[in-house]
């Protein structure tokens, strides 16, 4: 999971539908058909298939899974989790199922279904309870618990949102303290599920006292949790999350899964002093991370600009 800036391609998705060469060129530029077509403008075309969001999209994502960048392919996952449509599950399971791919591709795949919410994905989620990856365990207990909270008889919570992303767990809209969403934030002893219901309430708060909340799970033991954190941090872009994010991606012990939504979320965020720790981590060792930074540099001139449409796949840029 990723790019948390809410993107729209600069035509509307029933013209891009219209017409047939819209696909063949975003299929071009997504399976990077040349060698030539850089990395942030897949990223582009990949979220403008987002936006179309047809069975035709499906496909052409899917066949993207063949790349060999781990990036790439986890963003993949994660679209095809917010196109919500359960005609990706097929292609999904098969990447959850891979154990050669990498487990933050798999991690995703599962976090996707969990985001479709189809009841059919629950028996492969149980199968992966006990794989041999947390962040894959994790994510797989918390697509479970989202699918049979979505599916059961009892009355849905529901808050009005300025974010548009389907998410690992609904916000809890019962408790709006932020001291007391903190201590269920931190509190290792409860369910994942619950914890990150409490992450997403102090997400929809957005004040600077939610975002020093939040920073404190950047410390916790679960690095699905702290890449939650990052990720949720780039979705509110306030600038008071921008040391605790640089941190993040400073700290070269923590895992790549972590440090490459740090420097999404510092793109995202664009702060000026968020550039000068981007351009130091572009040629960073872990390709993951490397990759996120280029990604994020592109989302740091797009937040900087006039472009109107970030997800404009079909463009120059």
């Amino acid at each position: 999971m990723t790019i948390s800036t809410e993107v729209f391609p600069s035509a509307s998705p029933e013209l891009l539908r219209s017409d047939p060469a819209t696909y063949d060129n975003l299929e071009e530029i997504i399976t990077n058909k040349n060698g030539q077509i850089p990395l942030h403008k897949r990223f582009r075309a990949v979220f403008t298939l987002k936006n179309i969001a047809d069975e035709k999209s499906i496909d052409i994502l899917a066949k993207a899974f063949k790349d060999d960048s781990a990036l790439l392919k986890h963003e993949l996952a994660y679209v095809l989790g917010q196109i919500k449509n359960p005609y990706a599950n097929p292609v999904l399971s098969s990447v959850l199922d891979d154990k050669t791919e990498d487990p933050m591709v798999r991690h995703e795949a599962a976090e996707a279904l969990g985001a479709i919410g189809d009841q059919s994905s629950l028996n492969i989620l149980e199968k992966h309870l006990y794989d041999e990856h947390a962040v894959v365990r994790e994510t797989c207990e918390l697509a479970i618990a989202k699918i049979k909270y979505e599916n059961s008889k009892e009355d849905l919570e529901s808050i009005k949102s300025i974010y548009t992303s389907i998410d690992p767990a609904p916000p809890n809209t019962k408790i709006k303290s932020i001291p007391e969403l903190r201590d269920i934030l931190l509190d290792t002893k409860l369910p994942l599920f619950e914890r990150y219901r409490a992450m997403f309430a102090l997400r929809n708060l957005g004040t600077v006292e939610a975002v020093l909340a939040l920073a404190q799970g950047l410390d916790d033991p679960s690095a699905l949790f702290r890449h939650e954190i990052a990720y949720v941090f780039g979705q509110m872009q306030n600038p008071a999350s921008v040391p605790a994010l640089i941190k993040t991606l400073e700290n070269t012990s923590e895992l790549s899964m972590v440090r490459h939504e740090a420097a999404e979320a510092l793109g995202s965020i664009a702060t000026q002093d968020c550039l000068p720790i981007l351009k130091k981590f572009k040629d960073d060792q872990e390709r993951v991370v490397k990759e996120s930074c280029e990604v994020a540099l592109d989302m740091y001139d797009y937040e900087n600009s006039r472009e109107l449409q970030y997800a404009d796949g079909l463009g120059n840029k």
